[in-house]
């Protein structure tokens, strides 16, 4: 049975695995073996490290650290079979995320579902062998979970369904369920839970299994994770604060596009995975991939002055240069969206319709078409109506001025921000938009708009967010320009000094926008 693992599959089941879809994203082999190859060679030939994954899901984790035991502990126990008991009852430790999951991981790891059969590699006294899983519940606390804050009205479930509440994480100290040392905690935990809000609204849980695996005190913690955490937000601003002072990451693997690492997989705002060591103390080796490019800066994961983590030195530059000037921030500019009040469309009826209030608590009659005393322009999600003005209660003296919108769903993985647009003197926005309010000129405006949709300023919103979310503090790096002519992006290269390579980088990286 050992002579299973040194076979080579064509295909692996597991590179297979990776590449279907599916509400869990599986890791492939080839990725596994990479953040393994991050650890020292020398830990393959001690007997006495102890690996955990933490959230299993196919048991690809420890069957490629069984592999490289195999072969690295030969001279310690040359006996075959002494050694596959040693490295599958003393050193490999899993907790699967699921009964499912549990299964597969031991059937990949054991070549048994059960280890206690006959067909295991090593045999067991029980059937879940060193890969547990508990069924786990909730503790619901003002209709959320105190551990992982998934929603009980989403999660409240009855036996015969997955509670979706990891083991793991469902303890103030993960060491009252592993009261052991491990040396290494590696895995690729689950990223996200339904909220319980409208549509796919979901809040992530991959920082817990971080933190949580943290309190192990392992030597060593490397896990692959959504690359959202560099900007924060959704309850990740303390995560991206601890990550980013923490100098014992000592490697970081970032990838902006998820599908170099999961197959057909999109993830918005890319992944990473990174070696956490306990022993170092210093700077972080940063690789960048780009497809088959990759690039490697020496350097510290919170740049001075910076409060989100930047991806690549080349932004680090560009941003060093327009902050060198000590110029206003568009964010100081923007109003967030709901500025005017209303809900984001209207509900129609032929050519009459309501809107709603931002916060549910009114609706007024709108129209279609300007009509009587409908004269006030909403500009709403895929259209505009009309409503009278004094249903108008919040800004109410913006209206009369120029103003430009700017969509709060951008779109990252191309031209980054929606087409702003002008809202002219007598019109007013729902909460579809981000306001910019100005004076009285169009031109102003329109000026403005051009400057928005340039090359330069995109790039700098796509170096402060990850997200499809245009919150203000998304051009925290966009300087406040006057507003007299039209602004290019030659006019503005030249204006901060940029060299060569900086200007190839946005311009490459970033399409034209109409």
């Amino acid at each position: 049975m050992s002579e299973l693992y040194d076979k080579t599959y064509n295909p692996d089941v597991l590179s297979c695995l990776a590449n279907l879809s599916n509400d869990e994203v599986f890791t492939p082999p080839e990725v596994a073996n990479q953040m393994l190859d991050m650890l020292p060679k020398e830990i393959w030939s001690d007997p006495n490290a102890t690996f955990l994954d933490p959230a299993c899901k196919s048991g690809v984790f420890l069957r490629e650290i069984a592999k490289r035991l195999i072969k690295g502990l030969e001279d310690e126990f040359p006996d075959l079979d002494e050694r596959l008991e040693h490295i599958f009852k003393k050193q490999l430790h899993g907790v699967a995320i699921t009964e499912l999951t549990s299964l597969l991981s031991r059937r990949s790891v054991y070549c048994s579902k059960y280890p206690n059969s006959k067909y295991s590699v090593v045999e067991f006294d029980s059937a879940e062998g060193n890969i547990r899983f508990k069924r786990c519940e909730h503790k619901w606390v003002n209709g959320r979970c105190k551990y992982c804050g998934a929603s009980e009205k989403e999660y409240e479930r009855g036996d015969e369904l997955e509670t979706h509440a990891y083991e793991f994480i469902h303890f103030e100290d993960p060491k009252e369920m592993l009261p052991m040392k491990f040396d290494v905690v590696i895995g690729n935990p689950p990223y996200q839970l339904s909220d319980g809000g409208n549509g796919a609204s979901a809040m992530p849980i991959y920082h817990k299994f971080v933190q949580q695996g943290e309190k192990l005190k392992p030597r060593y913690l490397a896990m692959i994770i959504p690359a959202r955490w560099y900007v924060g937000g959704r309850g990740l601003d303390s995560f991206r604060s601890e990550m980013l002072h923490d100098d014992r990451i000592r490697e970081l693997h970032d990838f902006q596009n998820a599908s170099d690492c999961f197959p057909g997989v999109e993830i918005k705002g890319g992944v990473c995975y990174f070696l956490w060591d306990r022993d170092h103390r210093g700077l972080c080796r940063v690789f960048s991939h780009e497809g088959e490019d990759v690039s490697m800066d020496e350097r510290p994961l919170l740049e001075e002055g910076m409060e989100t983590f930047i991806r690549s030195s080349k932004q680090i530059s560009i941003l060093e240069k327009v902050r060198s000037r000590h110029e206003k921030t568009l964010s100081e500019k923007l109003n967030a969206g709901r500025y005017f009040g209303f809900h984001t469309r209207a509900v129609w009826d032929g050519d009459n319709g309501t809107l709603q209030t931002a916060d549910g608590s009114s609706s007024y009659p709108v129209k279609k078409n300007q009509t009587g005393a409908f004269t006030t322009k909403v500009y709403i999600a895929h259209g505009e109506c009309w409503i009278e003005p004094k249903n108008v209660t919040r800004n109410v003296d913006d209206i009369k001025k120029c103003k430009v919108l700017i969509p709060r769903a951008g779109n990252p993985g191309s031209t980054i921000l929606g087409k702003p647009k002008l809202s002219e003197p007598g019109t007013c926005s729902s909460n579809t938009y981000n306001v910019i309010v100005l004076g009285t000129s169009v031109s102003e405006a329109e000026n403005l708009i051009a400057y928005l949709k340039t090359r330069f300023v995109r790039y700098l919103v796509a170096t402060r967010t990850s997200t499809q979310d245009m919150a203000p503090k998304a051009f925290e790096f966009v300087p406040v320009q006057e507003w007299s002519h039209i602004w290019t992006d030659e006019e503005l290269f030249a204006k901060y000094g940029l060299d060569e390579a900086e200007m190839a980088d946005i311009c490459n990286s970033i399409p034209e926008m109409e």
